[in-house]
Order: C-alpha cells, then structure tokens, then sequence
C-alpha cells in the first residue's frame, strides 16, 4: 500500500468522519484530503515535484498531517524535522537533505531561516500562520499557506501514482551516537506494519473505530506510526501541540480513550501524578510504550493504578512503522521483554562475527523483512556497514528466550568493559529506578587510565527525598555483584532526553568529560 491510498481506504472502510480534533477545530479525513492535494498542486506550481526533498517542522498540528499527505502526493520526500533542534542541527539537515522547500510555523521560521543563511541555494517555506512583519525576511520566498490553498482550485487535477518501492520519508537519526544519519523508508517499509496490524483486527471481528490521543511527535518515527496505523483504523485523533498531563486525562475522559501510545516519562507521569485522581480515566484499557526502557517498578505501579495493561515494544528508525517486536493483545506478556518478533520480520542473535547464538545468550540483535530500511541516504558505506546480506545490524544487544521473547539488554555502544568485564547499564538503572529517593536515573561508562571504563550513575532525587553518593553506591552493592555497582554517582536535576524521553547518554558523557578535564 503508498502512504497516500490511506485516506481513500479510511472512506471505503468508514465513509467520512471527524478525524482530527485540534483545539476548537475538527477536521474529517475528507477535509485532509482535499488539503492534501492542494498542497500538492502548490508544490507543482512551484517547480516541486518528483523526488524532491522537503522538510515539515513545526509543532504537532493538522497542518503536519496535510503536509506530509500533500508532499507525498506530488511525489515528493518528506523530511519530518523536530522543530526543537536548533538552527546548527537543522543546517545539517538541510544542507545533507538538499531540501528544496519547508513547510513550518511562524513561531519556527526564524531558526530556520538562521540555519538556511550559508547555504549555497534557496529554499521556500510555506508557513502555515500568518507573518505579523513581512519586511522581517525580506530575501526569503515566504509563502502563507491557506492564502495561498484559497486560490486553488483541485478541479481534474491527475496525481500520479507512486511505486511501493520508492522513498517516502527521510527521518534523520537523533545523532546521539554521533553524526545524524538520514534513514530512508519506503511506502512499504512503511505501511507493512499497519497494514499486519488492521488485517489482524478485521480477522478477529473488531472493526469498531475509536478516539485515541496525538501527544507523540509526529516527527519522530514512533509518532509517525501511530499516526499511519489510526489511519489504517479509521481512528479520530486528539492532536496535542505540546505534552500536558491535565489536558491527556481532560481528553481520556471526554472521549472515553481505550488506548493511546506513551513513552516511559508520560507512563511515569501517569503512575506517580496526583493529577488523574481528579479524572475519569475508567476506560483506558492499554497503552502502548516504547523508544526507551520502562523501569518495571513504573509499570507494577500504573497497571496496579489503573487495571490498565502496558503493553511494551521495540524499534528503531531503520525498522520504520513496523518495529522488530512487541507485546499484543491475547499473547501473554512477560514483564522484562519487548515481546516476541512480528510476522513480518526475522531476528537473530548472533555474536562478534555475525554468528547465530544459542537462545539465552546475550549478542547483537539483527533484523530482516518488508519493514527494513533500503539504506541511509547519501551514505553508501554506512549502509553496507549496518546492512549485511540483507540483515539490519541494530547495534542493541539482547537475547530471546526459549518462547521467542526478546530482552534488550542495551545500546552496545552503551556496554561499559570494566576490567575486562560487560557491565550493561540497564541491570544497575533497573536495581535504582527502585530506591524510594531515586526518580530518574541514567548509568553511563567514562574512560579510566587503570580499568579501561568506569561505570558512573547519574541520579535524579524525588522531590523532598534526600541520598548521598555512599548511600547510592552501598544500595547496588547489595543487590548486584560489587565490580557492576557505581565507583561515582553525579547528582542532576534531570536528564537530557530526545522529544520522544530517550536519554541522551551521549550528551551526558561529553558533559562529563569536559567537566573532569576542567577539573584536572
């Protein structure tokens, strides 16, 4: 299936409903399609077509959705950016995209006009809002959206087909293991997922369409998901713009949300809040979690709260819409694990030489199928480096057990050697999520002259709890093996962490790095 027949199956299956609830406006899956193919013939009027790159950055918003559609339509790549990058990033991404033009907001447009200064072309941005100082970006081919939507007319106007094949989406990596990558997906690697997902639900007789909630970015693969598989659903959507737990249980109580998607500081949130005590949220029956570990201690917590199940999964960029494995309705679910592989992907666990291990042992996981990325664009060698044989090498380490779940041990750019020892940092932030003054934690490996890595811990306090560096370390060393626990525990008033709450470890470790050498 292309990402642009979504819509015309959505009318087939439901004929037209209210499909986007943003603020006071309600748009139905019509209303996006026809926004959708204006767009289209706009980009064409502008000599943008066929194969063209263009970025869509900006908040959470109907807009992204018209955009993404109406990009797609006139055959075009579309790059989701998160606008929360700064201007150096966005440089980056333009300048590696070669994009020809940008559809955002007015709140956004002035960082992007800062990362587009010294690049050697020029791009258009389309604003979706109206610009209060035109003279402001003099220079600049700024385009105000609806304005310029009113005066076209979709009329006869034929949109060629695309092939499954061809590239839809460029989605940058976050870079926090070093320069970003522009993973390339494509309409099938894409819509496989879904597409496994709705036949499923039809086969067991549930073609009930439901309100779920939009608080993931849509830049982000994880959102960009969810997004395709509510389409594939027929599901209406309440777009949040920004995160806010008050107005999430507002909505799961006005529209009666069965089931939304999370990341674990949202599940958190959920767990721990006072705030949804003051709510009716009866009717959540699960939510989905993904694009970072979820201590268990946070999960007993919300499903004890909540009579709620998680239902956890796993992926990455390069793995699109699909993922590699999850949990899912009717199968048993084993707290630890990712669940077991979808139908649609194959997975190893193989060692240093790419050889399959044994089930319990701990080696890299690797991924084949439909949903797997054709490559990184523009870099050949960075392909042929994490795709071999047709083989996805992930670079997470984990191990399946003898019923097919998988367990993520972690990131094996995060393994610390200590000593000549694997220390995963998982098992060490497992054993302090559960320490009654710990609220957030991150373990991380720094270099060291005499044992080659040192393992630190960087700790969050809850509010009121008060713990010292001694106390932390003393706490691991009961419950794990003493070369495993902490040698130094930093003390921060949070973690950085990506739009989607995965801990950039990489950034913790240059800032720590930087404040030793200071030090010395």
């Amino acid at each position: 299936m292309l990402l642009t027949d979504l819509i015309h199956h959505t009318k087939q299956q439901y004929g037209e409903y209210p499909f986007l609830f943003h603020n006071e406006k309600v748009y139905t899956n019509l209303e996006v399609d026809s926004f959708a193919k204006k767009i289209a013939i706009l980009l064409k009027s502008h000599g943008i077509f066929d194969g063209e790159r263009v970025i869509v950055s900006m908040q959470n918003n109907p807009e992204v959705i018209f955009s993404f559609q109406g990009i797609l339509r006139s055959r075009n790549i579309v790059i989701p950016v998160m606008y929360v990058l700064n201007s150096n990033e966005m440089h980056y991404i333009m300048n590696d995209s070669q994009a020809k033009a940008v559809f955002t907001s007015a709140q956004v447009l002035p960082k992007l006009i800062t990362a587009a200064q010294s690049l050697n072309y020029t791009i258009k941005y389309f604003v979706i809002d109206e610009i209060e100082d035109k003279d402001a970006y003099h220079g600049h081919e700024i385009i105000e959206l609806y304005s310029a939507l009113e005066t076209i007319d979709i009329g006869e106007e034929q949109f060629e087909s695309a092939n499954e094949e061809d590239v839809a989406v460029i989605l940058y990596t976050s870079g926090t293991t070093g320069r970003p990558k522009g993973v390339m997906l494509t309409h099938r690697n894409l819509t496989v997922g879904p597409e496994h997902l709705y036949r499923m639900k039809v086969n067991q007789g549930n073609t009930e369409r439901g309100t779920t909630i939009g608080v993931l970015p849509l830049a982000h693969i994880y959102g960009f998901g969810v997004m395709i598989t509510n389409l594939m659903f027929g599901d209406s959507i309440v777009i949040f713009s920004k995160y806010d737990l008050e107005k999430v249980c507002e909505t799961i109580e006005k529209f009666k949300v069965k089931q939304f998607a999370v990341v674990p500081t949202m599940v958190h949130d959920l767990a721990f809040s006072p705030i949804p005590d003051r709510y009716d949220l009866s009717s959540l029956e699960s939510v989905n979690c993904g694009s970072a570990n979820l201590p268990l201690s946070v999960i007993e917590t919300f499903e004890k709260r909540y009579q709620a199940e998680i239902l956890e999964a796993y992926g990455l960029s390069e793995t699109a819409t699909g993922g590699v494995s999850g949990h899912r309705e009717g199968v048993p679910v084993k707290r630890g694990s990712a669940g077991t592989p979808y139908p649609y992907v194959n997975v190893k666990i193989v060692d240093q030489d790419g050889k399959e291990l044994p089930k319990g042992e701990i080696g890299e996981i690797i991924v084949q199928g439909e949903a797997i990325t054709p490559g990184y664009y523009g870099l050949p060698e960075e392909t042929e480096k994490a795709i071999r044989d047709g083989w996805l090498y992930t670079g997470d380490l984990a191990m399946m057990d003898d019923e097919d779940y998988i367990y993520i041990v972690d990131r094996k750019k995060d393994l610390i050697i200590r000593g000549g020892f694997n220390i995963y940092p998982r098992d060490i932030e497992e054993i302090l999520s559960k320490h009654e003054a710990v609220s957030d934690v991150a373990v991380i490996g720094l270099p060291d002259e005499r044992m080659g890595e040192e393992v630190v811990a960087c700790v969050v306090k809850k509010p009121g709890k008060e713990v010292t560096e001694e106390e932390i370390i003393r706490y691991t060393q009961e419950k794990l093996a003493k070369y495993k626990s902490p040698r130094r525990v930093l003390f921060v008033e949070s973690l950085p962490r990506n739009g989607v709450g995965k801990i950039l470890k990489r950034n913790l470790r240059d800032e720590l790095q930087k404040m030793d050498s200071r030090i010395s």
